[in-house]
């Protein structure tokens, strides 16, 4: 794992990169690149590479509220689980989080992802929600990891 970079979103070439695993990890949400574009002036987006290749993504939302509550979002292609990957866009993601001034973390996955779901709550995130959006069918997870400050486990 020693060749694993996480690199910042920057320019269409790495956002089509960070949109293709998004949208292979959570077809349901699948997005445009216009909508991309969109996300991208709200939240940090960054692609993993192992090598030259593409191993996943994560989203950081910046904090919000009055527990200035941040979300963190590592999504790995299934071909490159079970290697320490997510826990790398992980840790990158609460780092960035943690700078920006997060006092909890919050994660979304979407409830079909066993993978995404074990990851999470072996990382010390809890359930807090279980929904469904408006006119949709696909279930969604929020998970709840606490302080940030705290370990992850």
């Amino acid at each position: 794992m020693t060749d694993l970079r996480i690199v910042p979103v920057a320019g269409d070439p790495a956002l089509e990169q960070w949109r293709h695993v998004h949208n292979a990890i959570v077809p349901p949400a699948a997005m445009s690149l216009a909508e991309a574009r969109e996300r991208q002036q709200r939240y940090r987006l960054a692609n993993a590479y192992l090598g030259d290749v593409l191993v996943g993504c994560s989203t950081v939302r910046p904090p919000a509220g009055e527990q200035a509550v941040a979300t963190v979002i590592a999504r790995v292609l299934p071909a490159y689980r079970r290697r320490g990957f997510g826990t790398a866009l992980y840790a990158d993601g609460l780092a960035h989080a943690r700078a920006l001034g997060a006092g909890e973390i919050e994660t979304c996955v979407l409830a079909v992802n066993e993978d995404g779901l074990r990851f999470a709550v072996r990382n010390g995130f809890v359930e807090t929600d279980r929904y469904v959006l408006d006119g949709e069918c696909d279930e969604w997870v929020d998970l709840r990891w606490g302080k940030a400050t705290d370990s992850a486990g």
